[in-house]
Formats: structure tokens, sequence, C-alpha cells
């Protein structure tokens, strides 16, 4: 680097992204250690202004052709048929992903599929990689990140999602210039059970020992060297004073009785939580019907979704306290839409107090299990559905990896049917059993406490430069 000056490309790629790096100290420490920092940006350049003065380049939108598609499924599934053998969320996967759609890109999938049974060596994988490099490499968005890389000459180009498929051209045109590229490894199932990364990178920065285990299992070509564990940011401003309300101002704010203790349930979103209504409406009869004792009841739902699957219990129960991510879609023609929603700060500060005020969480196996452990709050895991009774099958999820931990740590209460979980509940709203299960699991699981994760991040990443 010219003048030996150190100078961080930031490449926030979504609203989590947007949450993680922005909303948390991650660019105070950032700031702090390189001598500059600029934020290349998949979401439009205004909504950072509120935030922060540091310089953003708002990067175009890359669509994939049919060329690039074929080759990066080509590749994902690939990558999933290498690893199927005993991972039932790869085996998932794949399922997923096959079509019997009569389209072009249904009879191409097809094709793959035949494909890879065959050639799914990671040989295979890496000159898939190759060949959809080629398919862009002379795109004109791909010369745009060229010439922008040309023109900063940064020290070290950081994408804080490994994933996204519109961040391979930026990730090519780095590599094509030598300039280093880091990945975070985004959440705690996406070693386990998702496809391949968007591409290949120099370094990769993972939550805990576990996951680094994960990234050198599922990806041979990756030396233990090239791997920092630095926990995640996405925890961090449950540890900031920023985001703090007190317990009358939570009360105040989701209009609860002070002398009841508080239910919370969390919903994922329809593409895997599809028994959410089912749950809610068990929780909120048993409360109707006293067979819970009186309790406030707040929902949650997912931040990734539109609410409107919930509009009839909204009006069948009054009493449930419904609280919907306060999250702005900020663009609407993207490939990903859904990436394109941004937190607000009212949001992540009703989420803070909702997991520091609760006294209790319900979730179908979601992540905020993780959220709600880190301030030592029980949690209770509904899966009723299974192949035979005609609901959904969320048990099918117990033979995944990532939630395999979980049930293995019995942090929390998996439960299986309407008497397993009233049962739960009235335990938990009485006794606290799991405190040591869930601390010993969020160790496990997110390996850097909070007040230190961001420090650790940016001094890895400043080790790479």
């Amino acid at each position: 680097m010219q003048n030996n000056k150190t100078k961080l490309a930031l490449v926030i790629t979504d609203g989590v992204g947007f949450r993680n790096f922005i909303l948390s100290d991650f660019l105070k420490y950032a700031e702090d250690t390189f001598d500059e920092v600029v934020i290349l940006s998949c979401l439009p350049k205004e909504v950072y202004k509120a935030y922060t003065n540091i310089r953003v380049i708002e990067l175009d939108v890359f669509e994939e052709t049919f060329k690039t598609w074929f080759f990066r499924k080509a590749k994902e599934i690939a990558h999933l048929k290498l690893h199927q053998n005993g991972n039932l969320g790869i085996q998932d996967n794949i399922k997923t992903n096959d079509s019997k759609l009569k389209t072009t890109r249904g009879y191409a999938t097809r094709f793959i599929y035949q494909l890879t049974s065959v050639f799914h060596s990671e040989p295979n994988i890496q000159l898939f990689q190759k060949l959809q490099n080629k398919t862009f490499s002379n795109h004109s968005i791909t010369r745009a990140y060229a010439s922008i890389l040309e023109q900063e000459q940064f020290s070290l180009l950081f994408v804080t999602h490994q994933r996204p498929p519109y961040i391979a051209p930026l990730v090519y045109a780095a590599q094509q210039r030598k300039l280093k590229t880091v990945a975070f490894i985004f959440s705690w199932d996406n070693l386990a059970s998702k496809g391949r990364m968007a591409s290949n990178f120099d370094y990769y920065l993972v939550w805990s020992e576990l996951m680094k285990q994960d990234l050198l299992q599922f990806y041979t070509s990756i030396n233990e060297v090239q791997i920092k564990v630095v926990g995640t940011p996405q925890f961090v401003p449950y540890v900031m004073d920023d985001y703090k309300l007190s317990k009358q101002d939570f009360i105040s704010e989701f209009n609860l009785d002070a002398k009841l203790k508080t239910i919370c349930f969390s919903c994922g979103d329809i593409s895997t939580s599809k028994n959410d209504e089912l749950y809610i409406e068990t929780i909120a009869n048993s409360i109707a019907d006293k067979i819970i004792e009186p309790v406030n009841f707040i929902v949650r739902t997912s931040p990734a979704e539109d609410p409107v699957r919930f509009e009839c219990l909204v009006e069948k129960f009054p009493f449930i306290m419904w609280n919907f991510p306060k999250w702005l879609q900020v663009r609407a023609n993207h490939q990903e839409s859904w990436s394109q929603r941004i937190p607000t700060l009212d949001d992540v500060k009703q989420l803070r107090a909702l997991l520091e005020y609760s006294d209790l969480n319900i979730n179908m196996l979601s992540t905020m299990s993780l959220d709600f452990m880190l301030f030592d709050k029980p949690v209770i895991n509904p899966i009723f559905g299974n192949q035979s009774n005609g609901l959904y099958d969320d048990q099918r999820f117990l033979g995944y990896a990532h939630i395999q931990h979980l049930v293995n740590s019995q942090s929390s209460k998996v439960v299986k049917n309407k008497t397993e979980l009233l049962n739960a509940i009235s335990v938990y709203l009485n006794t606290d059993e799991d405190s040591a299960n869930r601390k010993k699991f969020i160790k496990q699981q997110v390996g850097v406490s909070l007040e230190e994760t961001n420090k650790q991040l940016v001094q890895s990443l400043k080790a790479w430069t």
C-alpha cells in the first residue's frame, strides 16, 4: 500500500449487515485502527447519513445472467452433494433446490443435478467457481467494481456476509487486483446446512471454535491460519448503552401489566416456520382459558416478511401485544428484496428490551433462542409437525447439525405437542432449572464476549493488511 496507509473497504450487503456493523460499535474500532474506512454498499447510500460520516460508495446492483446462474447453481449443488452424507440439513437443502418446473431454469436445474451426481469433488467445485467468474469477468458492473478498487487502493476488502450471489463480481475484481479479501460467516446455520459461499476468500471470521471446525470440514481448501474466531457483532447492541430502555419504558411501550410476567413468542419467517400461527393460537387460547396463569403475551414477527399471515390472530386475540419489527424497505427492485430492509434504532431498542425484560421466550428453533439466552432467559422450542400428522414437518429440523447442538446442550425445552408446551411454560414461569446449560451453550456458539467482539474483529482485520 502506498505511503503504508491502511484503508479498509467495508462491504455492507444487506439490512442485517447494516444492523451488525453500522448499528454496533464496529465503526468506532475500525476508525481508530485503520487510517481510512470506506463503506461499499449494496444498500442505497442515503441510509447511512443518520449514523456515520464515513464515505459511502453505493455499488451498482448486479443481476445474474443465465450463464452466471448456471455455474453458480452447479457450484452450490456440487457442494451439497459432496457433503450430504450424514447431514440432514444439507439433504433437505438438496430437495428444496430441485425443480420440476418446465422452464429454462427448471430443465437446467435437473441437468445440474445429473451433472453434479458425478462431478462434485472439491476440484470440480473450484472449476465451477472459475467458470462462474468467467461469465461476469467482462460485465460492465464488474468493470465498474474494478474501477472503484483501482481508484481507491484499498488494503483489505471485508465482506460482511459470505453468501449473497451478487457480491461475487466484486470479490472477483478484488482477486484480479491481488487485493486481500475477508468474509464474515453470517449465521449459526450457514455452514452446516446451507449452500456454497459466493466466492473464495483469503481469510474468514467466525463466531466460535465450533464454527471454525465446520468451516474446515466443509471447505477443505481452507487452512486454519486463514480463520479467526471473533464472536459476532449481531448481538453487540445488547451491551451498548445507546439501545437500553428502562423496564418502565418497556412496560409503557408495550402497554403491559407490570404485576404480570411476560411471555414473548418470536416468529420465524414463513419459509421455515409455517406452524407459528398454531403455536401462538395454542398459547393464546390457554391464556384465555386460564390454563396458563395470567401473563402478558407479546408476539414479535420476523423482519424478513410482511406479517399479513397473522391478521386473523390480531383480530381474534386482542390481548396479544404485537411487535412488528420497525424495518424500512429501502429498495424494492432487487433480486433479493428482503435484503433491502434495514432496522430502525427504535426497533433495536425494542428488541433489546424484549430480551431483557421478558420472562420467557418461545420460538421454533430460530436464532432468537441465542438472543434470549444471552440475557439468561428460558427458551421453549415448539415443533408439533412431523411426517404423519398433517402439520408442516418442523420436527425434521432436529436432524440439522446446528439444532443437534442446541438439543444436546439441554439449554432449552424442545416440545412436540400442546401438553408438553403448556407443561414447559408452567415450569419456566415458576422455576428456572437450565441457566447453567444456557451459559455453556452460548459459550459454545458465541466464542468471544460481546464487549470484546468488535475490538477483536478489527484487530484480526488489521493483522491481515
